[in-house]
């Protein structure tokens, strides 16, 4: 069974919380549980709803005594629309393309949260394709060093490189990926 939140990775951990009688089961990869569960539910407390969206999706909750950090982000506004900080995190999208320039520096740190850490979009492929770009990257890595070796006059680093390359191009064009 597939991770009901991040659909990559196979689920572990089941969550079962029966809520005005009926049953809800959710099935989540460890990863996922740990982020979207923070709080422990063990002590039969209930938690505010704008809480519990806040610990699933990393949106910092508004209070009285927020660190000074986030003090600073309430008063980011876009200069072009008046959209603030707060107001994007509540709406969980921008109002003008401005907003994005508004608020650059904080984007990262809301998309390692709701991307599992990663904060540029790479895409997904197929396993075979995967593997076939990343060795087409890797290749290219090495021609890009082995130009900057040449260029600095080290001749014996370049032909390491190239050698390496060719490997690897042997590897892309004979089909042979492990190895």
């Amino acid at each position: 069974m597939i991770c009901e939140n991040c659909k990559q990775r196979p689920a572990t951990i089941t969550l079962t919380q029966v809520k005005n009688g009926q049953q809800i089961t959710k099935h989540y990869c460890e990863i996922c549980s740990q982020q979207l569960h923070q709080h422990d539910h063990s002590q039969n407390e209930h938690v505010p709803l704008q809480q519990l969206f806040a610990d699933w999706f990393g949106i910092p909750t508004w209070s009285a005594n927020v660190p000074k950090s986030q003090q600073q982000e309430e008063h980011l506004i876009c200069p072009n629309c008046g959209m603030t900080y707060k107001q994007f995190l509540h709406d969980g999208k921008f109002n003008c393309p401005t907003c994005y320039d508004a608020f650059r520096d904080e984007l990262p740190q809301v998309m390692k949260r709701l991307h599992n850490g990663a904060t540029r979009h790479v895409g997904k492929m197929p396993g075979a394709v995967n593997a076939t770009y990343k060795l087409k990257q890797e290749i290219e890595g090495l021609r890009n060093d082995m130009k900057k070796a040449v260029e600095e006059e080290r001749f014996e680093d370049a032909a390491t490189l190239r050698d390496q390359a060719r490997k690897l191009e042997k590897e892309l064009h004979g089909g042979d990926l492990n190895g």
